[in-house]
């Protein structure tokens, strides 16, 4: 009872990792990018359920999360780097080859990263963008804006943000700017932190509503958010240490002061 208990969330990473895998061969083969884009999204909920389920059935382990890491460099990068080079990149062959490869690279150097500073299984906040998130916003891109291009945008700007999307995403996941982890379904974690659950209840409903457009402006949101709250932390960390310097300097001017009128 108790392995087939901790073999449940090793079930959703399996079927977690068939979807990367039917997306790549979707990509590649059949060259339908809205529906490999799908099976990512898919993977991404596989991705969600097997924590779930671990809390739920208390099997949390190492296993657990090797297992949940190598599903994940599958799903979340190498999934969006094969649609993304099969759509576009491709006709920029060695630089295309390069920067489509990003969202796998970065991606196993993040899990990697995250793997050996893990202490214990549940987080408050991510170091780096995660992975997940990441290949949403590629995809999302991709299957909302890329190829459903608005007539009164230029092609070129469309080009030229598939570049910016890519390398952003790949550079946020290795970067040591945090993000928030998915709020916990459970009625301690919703009082602990309820704003953030009803944001994160929000972005659900509205992409539901708007079948699927709104994920890639309400991902474009969540990264400014770490972006802008890391550096207005690195900020206001800079100018406590500069006032701190400058008290510090002031009152060894104000010693050698006192020390040169008692001579």
């Amino acid at each position: 009872m108790i392995k087939l208990r901790s073999a449940i969330p090793s079930l959703f990473t399996i079927a977690n990792l068939f979807s990367g895998f039917i997306a790549v061969k979707t990509a590649m083969m059949d060259h339908d990018y809205v529906t490999a884009g799908w099976f990512i999204l898919l993977g991404a909920l596989f991705d969600a359920l097997d924590g779930i389920m671990a809390r739920l059935t208390k099997s949390s382990s190492e296993f657990g999360v090797e297992l949940d890491s190598l599903a994940d460099v599958v799903t979340f990068g190498v999934g969006p780097s094969a649609i993304v080079y099969a759509l576009f990149f491709h006709q920029y062959e060695g630089i295309g080859l390069l920067v489509a490869a990003l969202p796998a690279m970065c991606g196993a150097i993040r899990l990697a990263r995250f793997n050996v500073q893990l202490v214990g299984f549940d987080k408050d906040y991510f170091r780096g963008l995660p992975i997940p998130s990441a290949a949403l916003l590629v995809i999302s891109y991709v299957s909302f804006y890329y190829l459903d291009q608005n007539p009164g945008v230029s092609p070129a700007t469309y080009n030229f943000g598939m570049f910016a999307v890519v390398i952003a995403a790949g550079l946020l996941m290795v970067s040591t700017i945090k993000y928030d982890t998915i709020p916990k379904f459970s009625k301690k974690a919703i009082m602990a932190h309820p704003f953030r659950f009803s944001i994160f209840l929000g972005a659900i409903i509205l992409a539901i509503v708007t079948r699927g457009s709104a994920i890639f402006p309400l991902f474009v949101i969540f990264v400014l958010y770490g972006v802008i709250r890391s550096v207005a932390d690195r900020t206001s960390r800079f100018l406590k240490e500069r006032r701190a310097t400058a008290l510090l300097d002031l009152d060894e001017i104000e010693k050698e002061e006192q020390s040169t009128f008692g001579i």
